[in-house]
């Protein structure tokens, strides 16, 4: 490691981490309403996201979608299964993996939860076309960090 002493860090507005956790923080704050109605949180959001693109999917699985432990998940997975929206099983192949599943109201909550899009669009006065580079720009920075990183591998 180089020595810092001599190289402090710039003002917060122009660290780019900070822009990039702040405008985080800020779309979770814009889909907040729409998740009040659904009744799930912003992480509750995501694993059902990763269910919606393929159902019946181990925690693991989840959790390397989202770049999270298996741990974490398991307390949001149970709150998710005592609301009905997922079923866990063990996987019959390979008992040490459990299985996490949509039920009915699960699946049917992915058409009411397209909201969240639309509020996005209206909160940020961005044109869908902007917004969709941008995205495609982050995840080219999140992709090339974990590249030199290592610890991730996004999902294709």
């Amino acid at each position: 490691m180089t020595d810092q002493t001599n190289n402090p860090p710039p003002p917060l507005h122009d660290q780019l981490c900070y822009a990039i956790y702040s405008a985080g923080i800020a779309i979770q704050r814009a889909y907040k309403p729409f998740l009040d109605e659904l009744g799930l949180t912003y992480p509750q959001y995501l694993v059902l996201n990763v269910l919606w693109q393929e159902d019946q999917q181990t925690v693991g699985s989840i959790a390397g979608h989202l770049a999270l432990e298996s741990s974490t998940l398991t307390p949001l997975l149970k709150r998710l299964e005592t609301g009905g929206l997922v079923h866990r099983a063990r996987d019959v192949t390979n008992e040490r993996h459990v299985l996490i599943g949509l039920t009915d109201d699960g699946r049917a909550l992915q058409a009411r939860a397209g909201c969240l899009s639309d509020a996005l669009l209206a909160a940020s006065t961005q044109s869908s076309k902007a917004l969709a580079a941008l995205n495609g720009d982050v995840r080219h920075l999140r992709d090339a960090i974990y590249s030199q990183i290592g610890g991730w591998n996004a999902p294709a």
